[in-house]
């Protein structure tokens, strides 16, 4: 299923993502658009970002159910909201009563990043939730994403050059396969080159929005 209204941005960690999403939530013409990002801030995310910061350590497949209880609250759960347009959960109901809800990462990073050694789990984990009507996939080279994020305070177990190269080839691979399946026709995959600078990443999305009716209202 496809839910409407319902946009998201995939990359690996330092594609810009979260940049692009502060420049969305600048624009005032956008009093309909709710803003939310995974892992949440609900105390599931809590816990996950503790696990990402290094703080415990978890199995591969810990990771996978961990993600996806995350994700089941992230869209099903109750509509909570912080600062009226940030969407804590229930990006469902949101999407439901008329509002457009962008994603900084959704479903696509489990199955990139828990694809290496749990690709059945992962997929069997996500097979239920709800694809975006548009998705922007960020597409960079490890090395550069790597150089953005050289001088953050906090490094995320997962910042590292070799394990980010896999990620952004099954990424590929991901959304390949996405583009030919059945149940995917409602959503459309936007590729972006990440590499460009932020003012002309910031108009390419800028510019598919646009398409989407309730960016027209």
């Amino acid at each position: 299923m496809v839910l409407q209204n319902f946009i998201v941005f995939e990359g690996i960690d330092g594609a810009g993502t979260t940049t692009q999403l502060e420049l969305l939530k600048n624009r005032k013409e956008l009093p309909q658009v709710r803003f939310t990002a995974e892992p949440t801030t609900a105390p599931t995310g809590v816990f996950l970002r503790s696990m990402l910061k290094g703080e415990f350590s978890a199995s591969e497949e810990t990771a996978a159910y961990l993600f996806a209880a995350d994700r089941a609250e992230h869209v099903w759960g109750p509509l909570r909201t912080c600062n009226d347009r940030t969407v804590v959960t229930g990006i469902q109901s949101a999407c439901e009563q008329g509002c457009a809800v962008i994603s900084d990462r959704y479903l696509f990073s489990s199955l990139a990043y828990q694809g290496s050694s749990s690709s059945a789990l992962a997929k069997t984990l996500n097979s239920t939730f709800p694809l975006p009507q548009l998705v922007f996939f960020f597409d960079i080279a490890p090395e550069a994403s790597l150089k953005r994020i050289c001088n953050r305070t906090v490094r995320e177990i997962y910042e590292k050059s070799e394990f980010l190269a896999g990620v952004a080839e099954r990424y590929r691979a991901l959304f390949s396969e996405y583009s030919s399946l059945p149940e995917a026709a409602g959503m459309k995959i936007v590729q972006v080159d990440a590499a460009k600078t932020k003012e002309e990443i910031a108009q390419i999305i800028w510019t598919e929005l646009q398409n989407l009716p309730i960016f027209r209202m």
